[in-house]
């Protein structure tokens, strides 16, 4: 008879046919992720399909230049004065948007202003959370013209901070100008394909609930460099599916394969299975508000009682590393479970999750806590329910995950935890992580930053705010006919990118 682990180990496999392969269109980029972005509105979206879609329709401030750090964007250099208070980017001359309008400093402020400012978009701080005044805008205190930000010409900007900001021109590279001119006129609508006005490197010819099109933008102030003149992006939501339709041709790009297909997949695919080192976090979200979580005692002793390397090693073919901190450190006792006394908990601890491979981690924290006298129940729902349940404090336990895609600085592991990050919805709240936190973003000195980073780190895990199970790859397929990939950075600027000729 199969144990229980087994079962865990080889649920939901899904059986690989190979596929004949499909001439491919000349010219069109064909790539495949799990959704589409719940808006294209960069005030709006929050989903992390929406972040890569931005990456190829808006240009940023700053850019991420091809291994992943800082590039000049529609801003062509930048400087700071008062130790980080003061900052100014002077943006390239004869900048345009795609429909030919002029793109000026007064756009990147009119932009910055709508970001905060609540009658205007799902306004929060973001990365505005330094700028003088923005968090009166936010909260409907001020107007959002005395936010901290003023063109001081046609291509220079002024941003005034509270505090010392270094990471400000990182944090830049997704701060996507709006063009004033169509929202003014088409209010929402202006995402829509008829309507839509970019500045980056492609711009939206075509939507669906299954497909974006994009085609090449002769406006973006890069455009000589864009090799790849179409693109279409299709939600194929189902990890299988999305690794079949790969091997058929259908697609150049694909990513998240099944995480239980992933030494097979690099067995058979050879180079065109990639991985790449990624700030990618699985762990637990306790609700603090709970009565069995609020307790840290508990909350170590059922974070000591799960076999992280078991999870690892047979749904991630050990290509994930387990656990117990929110930033990568080698932790030699991560992996198997610790010895854990029997737990009182009084009542089932409710886990929430999504289909595949959250699923099988909850099935496996569960066989696990099972073991030190936990009673579970397991609730699988779409990520969009559960992310309104955990939103309303309406759970005990999400397995839940970050990709911070190409951000790599520790600033972005923590930062989702810190009061107003999009992760800071468990209900804890600790003035030693909040002040170190606030250290971190003031430094201009890497030591100084890297310090206040480590003490956050350290209330974290003291405290077992979250339980941390994973740092994961990030895994894509990569036909033959794309060029231009590196082995260090995920290809997700399609821009850099480039089609080889079909053979």
């Amino acid at each position: 008879m199969l144990n229980r682990r087994t079962l865990l180990a080889a649920s939901l496999a899904t059986g690989l046919t190979a596929c004949s392969r499909s001439a491919p269109p000349e010219g069109l980029l064909r790539v495949a992720t799990t959704n589409l972005p719940d808006s294209l509105d960069p005030a709006r979206g929050e989903f992390a399909s929406a972040a890569l879609a931005y990456k190829q329709l808006h240009a940023g401030l700053t850019e991420y230049a091809p291994d992943g750090s800082v590039a000049p964007g529609l801003a062509e250099s930048w400087t700071f004065r008062e130790d980080g208070r003061l900052w100014y980017f002077h943006l390239r001359d004869g900048l345009t948007w795609s429909d030919g309008h002029p793109l000026t400093a007064e756009d990147i402020v009119w932009s910055a202003r709508r970001l905060v400012d609540p009658a205007q978009s799902f306004a929060r701080l973001g990365d505005f959370f330094a700028i003088e005044n923005a968090r009166a805008v936010l909260a409907g205190g001020m107007p959002s013209e005395a936010m901290g930000v003023s063109a001081l010409n046609e291509r220079s900007v002024e941003f005034r901070l509270t505090d010392p900001l270094g990471l400000l021109p990182v944090l830049m590279r997704e701060f996507y100008p709006f063009p004033r001119h169509v929202i003014e006129r088409h209010s929402a609508d202006w995402v829509r394909p008829e309507n839509m006005v970019t500045a980056g490197a492609y711009t939206l010819t075509g939507e669906s609930q299954l497909h974006l099109s994009m085609t090449r933008n002769p406006a973006y102030y890069d455009a000589a460099r864009v090799a790849i003149p179409a693109i279409r992006l299709d939600a194929v939501q189902d990890a299988a599916t999305r690794v079949r339709l790969f091997r058929a041709g259908d697609y150049d790009l694909a990513d998240q394969p099944p995480a239980n297909q992933i030494g097979f997949l690099r067995d058979r695919l050879g180079e065109r299975f990639r991985s790449f080192d990624a700030p990618i976090l699985r762990y637990l979200k306790l609700n603090h508000a709970r009565a069995p979580l609020a307790s840290a005692e508990t909350r170590r002793a059922l974070s000591a009682a799960i076999d992280r390397g078991f999870i690892a090693e047979e749904f991630f073919a050990g290509t994930a590393s387990p656990t117990r901190h929110v930033v990568p450190v080698i932790d030699p006792e991560a992996g198997a479970a610790g010895a854990s006394p029997a737990l009182e908990i009084g009542r089932p601890l409710q886990i929430r999750t999504t289909p595949g491979d959250n699923e099988r981690i909850a099935l496996a924290v569960a066989d696990d806590w099972q073991r030190a006298g936990v009673e579970t129940e397991i609730f699988v729902t779409y990520a969009t329910d559960l992310y309104q349940a955990v939103d309303a404090g309406d759970y005990d336990i999400a397995v839940a995950s970050f990709n911070r895609g190409l951000k790599a600085d520790p600033f972005f592991m923590l930062d989702p935890f810190a009061p107003g990050g999009f992760a800071d919805n468990f209900n804890w709240r600790d003035a030693d992580f909040a002040d170190a936190m606030a250290r971190a973003r003031r430094e201009t000195d890497p030591a100084a930053r890297a310090l206040a980073y480590q003490q956050a780190e350290a209330r974290l895990f003291e405290e077992t705010a979250i339980i941390p199970l994973l740092h994961e790859r990030a895994h894509w397929m990569v036909s033959d006919r794309v060029a231009g990939t590196r082995s260090d950075i995920q290809p997700m600027l399609w821009r850099e990118l480039s089609l080889l000729p079909a053979v």
